[in-house]
């Protein structure tokens, strides 16, 4: 019995139909090259995304992809692994050169899937700046019975979008 289901199990993100990392990046960037890109950030800088986003980062170490049609940057995506209950979770938040969320795309879930948010849950980020407003209790619905995945999401773009003020817009 143990045989049958941990293969379920391991391929929980593969049976909710959840992209690959290339998949999400072709939904967020359709045409575009993407380049991956690595920042190694200094502890004030991430001293300094922990302040933007409220929230802090799990290393200095931060991956980037970043989207190119001729040429020109047409945004940036950041993946964000962090644990929403017990389990990690993976999101791909996609930003805009002007730094709006363009696209949030769940790619990994390792939670129960009772768990999991839903397309139209997550597509309220779409067009969403890094300010004030941007929380549970602001500009982001609820999630009804997932409040720790609707937090772990909401945590992660705050995340993806302070790395794009930082790394991509020049804050300091």
């Amino acid at each position: 019995m143990i045989r049958i289901l941990a293969p379920l199990f391991m391929t929980a993100h593969l049976i909710a139909g959840l992209p690959s990392t290339q998949e999400a990046l072709a939904l967020a960037f359709p045409g575009a090259e993407i380049t991956r890109k690595e920042h190694w950030l200094t502890e004030s800088q991430a001293q300094k995304v922990k302040e933007l986003a409220g929230t802090g980062l799990s290393g200095l170490w931060q991956v980037a992809y970043e989207a190119r049609k001729e040429g020109k940057l047409i945004g940036v995506a950041f993946l964000d692994t962090h644990k929403v209950r017990t389990l990690q979770e993976t999101a791909m938040v996609a930003v805009s050169p002007d730094g709006h969320i363009q696209r949030v795309e769940v790619i990994a879930f390792r939670e129960p899937q009772d768990y999991m948010a839903k397309e139209a849950w997550i597509r309220q980020f779409n067009g969403k700046k890094l300010d004030a407003q941007l929380t549970l209790k602001g500009s982001i619905r609820p999630l009804s019975g997932s409040t720790l995945t609707a937090n772990a999401l909401t945590d992660a773009a705050r995340r993806a979008l302070a790395l794009h003020l930082l790394l991509y817009q020049g804050i300091q």
